[in-house]
């Protein structure tokens, strides 16, 4: 099943690490590195689902979610809600 991407969204970058729930961290641990966990902490996309800032990690754990390419997301646009 391949899905359009309804939205292209750039991914920003924040200066402080912002907020993310818990359970998304840890579901992220195992399949992402530590460096790069802490990286993503500090960035944002304004997600055209619900109209508002992002963090990147609560994006990537969506499960409109498809794919991140060249610091864009591809975006389905269908619900913002976790897939984990």
């Amino acid at each position: 099943m391949v899905r359009e991407a309804k939205f292209v969204v750039k991914v920003q970058e924040a200066e402080r690490a912002l907020r993310v729930e818990k359970e998304v961290t840890e579901a992220l641990k195992g399949a992402v590195g530590r460096k790069l966990l802490s990286k993503m902490k500090k960035e944002y996309v304004e997600c055209p689902v619900i109209g508002k800032k992002v963090p990147f990690l609560r994006c990537f754990a969506c499960a409109s979610f498809i794919r991140r390419v060249k610091g864009e997301v591809y975006c389905a646009g269908e619900e913002f809600k976790l897939k984990i």
